[in-house]
């Protein structure tokens, strides 16, 4: 079996990755899904979060994506998402900020209140807080 598949990673604004990969790690609808090197075709929709890549010696990269969709085919991997981050280039004071503003909005339903707008905002703030965490446990 290979030991390492081809990774693409794209957001509508850019494309946020691009290589050999020993495994890839998603937010699933129902929870973490891991992709090896073989693995089964594939296409199904992912949830915002942390996007953990494994590329060839072991080194992990971490990424923040809004959800979108992974494809698994025989020659590699490609992850489709609205937005996408590096993790490291996460603003974790802003994300804070949208967290705290999205929950405020929620309880207070001032206005001409939009509740799913509010809910994606705090769910998406959660997913980069999340993905934030996520980069410092892995140090």
């Amino acid at each position: 079996m290979t030991r390492t598949m081809r990774c693409e990673i794209v957001s509508a604004q850019r494309e946020l990755f691009s290589g050999e990969i020993e495994s890839i790690v998603a937010p699933g609808a129902e929870g973490e899904l891991g992709i090896l090197p073989g693995h089964t075709p594939l296409l199904t929709p992912i949830r915002p979060g942390p996007l953990r890549v494994i590329l060839e010696g072991g080194q992990e990269q971490v990424f923040f994506i809004s959800g979108g969709f992974i494809e698994v085919q025989p020659e590699g991997v490609i992850v489709l998402s609205d937005t996408g981050v590096r993790a490291a280039d996460i603003d974790e004071a802003a994300a804070e900020k949208a967290r705290e503003e999205a929950e405020r909005l929620l309880s207070s339903r001032e206005g001409d209140f939009d509740y799913a707008s509010a809910a994606a905002e705090l769910a998406d703030a959660v997913a980069r807080i999340r993905t934030i965490k996520k980069l410092r446990e892995r140090g």
